[in-house]
């Protein structure tokens, strides 16, 4: 992940902020995502800020770190009488492009945007279209694709700016790959390296600021990100004054869809990163990220040898809940029932699709001579990769209806978790078995293609 620091003219050639001028309005009035915000308008109210214009490339060898920087001083007063709950009720229905002016005007070179080289190329064009001065800051955890490099290269090119690069303490790279090799993280989480490799860079990045824009949307991530807030503040880290409660995150782009970013993107004609072409949506380090599949939630291409619950590195922990956090079998969105399963509208529901209880589930892999075939997919409501199946599966139930090959689901998070992981192969949700005749051994779904036409064959091999 990439962060951004942009400046006022008055910091000196020395500073790793970037910087940049003030845009014309016209680009931006046709974009549909811009809504009530005039960007006429905008740009004339700037008429009496000085441009910032990008600095020829820097020799300098040493480069000052976000934590040193010198910001004005705030009074207690002036931080009690900030409501930053109303602000996000206020900001509710407003533009990204609103948002980001807010954020800039209210905090000015106290903030930094956060840059990950995927889709935050979007938070950087909305910035440039307020015409106000922004700082950019990012994350080289020294394992991301060669593709993500040359995007950092190009958006620097393209908008004139400098991004100032946050690294992990080497000795602390060293002592975590001399102890535990260079891919413990397929064995034991990946939370570890994270916490090296960018949430500590990433912290004392933040100890520069008073505040940072990231470009989290609610519908991102299963379970984490689905109640992000437009502005909040940070529960998780701290700015420069020190405490809880010193820093606030800005999210400009919580409401957007997903598709709605890459209309934007496509419209305004920035750099993107080469990797969505292949595949890619949610781009972190290359050994822990993979194209997603038809039917996969694009957070699924993240870590996708863990649980589905909590896809998250750590640069945005605040997101889960503790209780989340000690048991992923909870449901963020929901409200946990007496047996601590969350009650949560249930999913594969059609006619052709039998719901299968746990007696159910036993009996049928009890069974050494089925009369007819089955197909049972293992889940969770709550699960956004579950979710994304959905359609196809229904689709696909009803396509083998009165074919002698009966269609299931069995519901395996909660209480029914630890049964599923030992008697039915459960990894991960979904998890799709299928139950052939003469045969007490289920055999498991390989693939991560679920849509009709991979499911169709995986059935068709066995009947």
């Amino acid at each position: 992940m990439a962060l951004a620091v942009f400046s006022s003219s008055t910091v000196s050639s020395s500073s790793f902020f970037s910087r940049h001028g003030s845009s014309t309005g016209p680009k931006a009035s046709h974009i549909d995502c811009f809504r009530n915000l005039d960007v006429t308008n905008l740009t004339q109210r700037r008429t009496l800020v000085k441009p910032i214009n990008a600095e020829p490339q820097r020799k300098d060898s040493i480069v000052p770190l976000a934590a040193t920087i010198v910001a004005p001083e705030v009074t207690e007063k002036e931080k009690e009488d900030e409501d930053f709950d109303e602000l996000a009720r206020s900001l509710e229905n407003a533009s990204p492009l609103e948002i980001m002016d807010k954020a800039l005007e209210k905090f000015g070179t106290d903030i930094g945007i956060a840059f990950s080289g995927a889709e935050d190329v979007a938070l950087i064009e909305y910035a440039h279209l307020t015409g106000r001065p922004y700082r950019v800051f990012s994350l080289d955890t020294g394992r991301l694709n060669p593709e993500t490099y040359r995007l950092f290269d190009a958006v620097e090119k393209h908008y004139g700016i400098h991004i100032e690069y946050m690294f992990p303490d080497s000795i602390e790279v060293q002592a975590l790959v001399r102890t535990k090799g260079l891919f413990s993280f397929y064995e034991d989480g990946h939370q570890e390296c994270c916490r090296v490799r960018k949430v500590r860079p990433l912290r004392r990045a933040l100890k520069g600021l008073r505040a940072w824009i990231t470009g989290q949307r609610k519908d991102q991530s299963p379970g984490t990100r689905s109640e992000v807030p437009v502005v909040q503040v940070d529960p998780a880290f701290e700015g420069m004054d020190g405490g809880v409660g010193s820093l606030v995150k800005w999210n400009p782009v919580a409401n957007v869809k997903g598709n709605d970013i890459w209309n934007f993107l496509r419209t305004m004609n920035v750099p993107v990163n080469s990797l969505h072409s292949q595949g890619y949506v949610s781009i972190g380090c290359e050994p822990c990220t993979r194209p997603v599949l038809p039917g996969q939630h694009e957070r699924e291409g993240r870590w996708w040898w863990e649980d589905a619950k909590a896809k998250e590195c750590g640069l945005h922990k605040g997101n889960i809940k503790q209780e989340d956090a000690e048991n992923l079998d909870g449901n963020k969105n929901g409200v946990d029932d007496a047996n601590g399963t969350a009650t949560v509208a249930d999913i594969f529901n059609t006619k052709n699709v039998v719901n299968l209880s746990r007696t159910g589930i036993e009996n049928l892999a009890k069974l050494e001579n089925r009369q007819e075939p089955w197909l049972v997919v293992l889940y969770a409501p709550w699960c956004r990769f579950c979710q994304a199946m959905d359609e196809s599966y229904v689709d696909l139930a009803d396509k083998l209806a009165g074919s002698g090959v009966k269609v299931g689901k069995f519901r395996a998070d909660g209480e029914q978790k630890e049964f599923a992981k030992s008697e039915l192969e459960l990894g991960s949700f979904p998890t799709i078995l299928f139950f052939p005749k003469h045969s007490s051994h289920p055999i498991k779904y390989p693939s991560e293609k679920r849509d009709v036409d991979s499911l169709m064959a995986f059935v068709n091999a066995f009947r």
